[in-house]
């Protein structure tokens, strides 16, 4: 596994949800905060978000993508609105439509919130959410901005590019297996956008370690073999440097020292097998890098505040 791979899988659960709308005219949706993820797909006509937390309007072109990472609310409109506008839009969930998988659209002027007579430039959206875990996330999610906007430019991102495509090709030729093609696919999506973000980001901690040959070494090596009984000297060796040198960069790009990193991503790791198996606590020790139940409960308590157990029963009730 690599840090990417990793951040994504410990923080997000159950599968993507996703609507096709296709509008004209005159119209404004908003889409209220949500404990996920959001994200758009422009794949036809151009459009208007409007963060609710302020900032600038983000002008959305055909083959554009926007990640809405931390869930915020905002709004999608034809053009510039006005405050009472904004006030008065469509609910995102009240907009009658039909799931992707049923492959139908409505056309219907949301700015007033009636059906009437489709004028003006068609604009096509697949909207969709990520259900997410926000008691582990890794920092490299947390560092993710409000709103990832990637415009789409001839020669950028191919590989984002190309799910895209996939993704429009998908919903307008309904082909055998596509239910279970296109959850796979916004799950590409997903990983896509977050490398494109890395490979635009001019500043921030997580570009700059995942940049840096000596701390993603290191990081590569933790994270694919975190139960290793991995020392500074083992880890400066697997990147190829000195303990030193290995110490000062991944202490200043991470935030935290190599050892203090893999204890708490240990036990991230062990939060997450709690979550999602019904392993016994031996097992999600041994698999974490613990000597046995003993040794993970203390440090877990340490870092939650709860016991395994009591953390894992407290999921289950919830």
């Amino acid at each position: 596994m690599d840090v990417v791979s990793d951040a994504i899988s410990t923080v997000r659960t159950g599968r993507p949800s996703s609507r096709r709308l296709r509008v004209r005219g005159r119209w404004c949706v908003r889409l209220s905060p949500y404990d996920g993820a959001g994200f758009h797909v422009v794949l036809g006509g151009g459009c208007l978000l409007v963060p609710e937390a302020g900032g600038e309007p983000v002008p959305l072109g055909t083959g554009d993508v926007v990640l809405l990472p931390h869930g915020a609310g905002h709004w999608l409109s034809d053009g510039p609105v006005t405050a009472a506008e904004l006030a008065r839009a469509v609910d995102f969930e009240d907009v009658r439509g039909h799931d992707v998988r049923d492959h139908g659209v409505q056309e219907q002027d949301l700015r007033h919130g009636q059906d009437v007579r489709p004028r003006g430039p068609c604009v096509e959206l697949l909207c969709g959410k990520y259900r997410l875990d926000r008691g582990r996330m890794h920092p490299l999610m947390a560092e993710l901005p409000q709103v990832v906007h990637l415009p789409n430019r001839l020669g950028a991102h191919p590989e984002l590019r190309s799910a895209v495509d996939l993704l429009a090709r998908e919903l307008d030729d309904r082909r055998p297996g596509a239910c279970l093609a296109l959850p796979g696919l916004l799950d590409l999506l997903l990983i896509y956008m977050v490398r494109a973000w890395l490979d635009e980001a001019e500043s921030g901690v997580w570009p700059g370690a995942l940049g840096d040959p000596v701390t993603t070494a290191a990081l590569r090596a933790l994270h694919s073999d975190p139960a290793a009984s991995w020392t500074n000297d083992r880890l400066a060796q697997a990147a190829g440097v000195s303990r030193a040198t290995l110490a000062r960069r991944f202490g200043s790009l991470v935030g935290r020292p190599p050892m203090a990193y893999l204890t708490w991503w240990r036990l991230t790791l062990a939060a997450t097998r709690l979550r999602d198996t019904d392993a016994p606590l031996a097992a999600v020790a041994r698999e974490t890098g613990y000597a046995g139940p003993y040794a993970l409960s203390h440090a877990f308590r340490r870092e939650f505040g709860v016991t395994p157990g009591r953390y894992r029963e407290a999921l289950r009730a919830g």
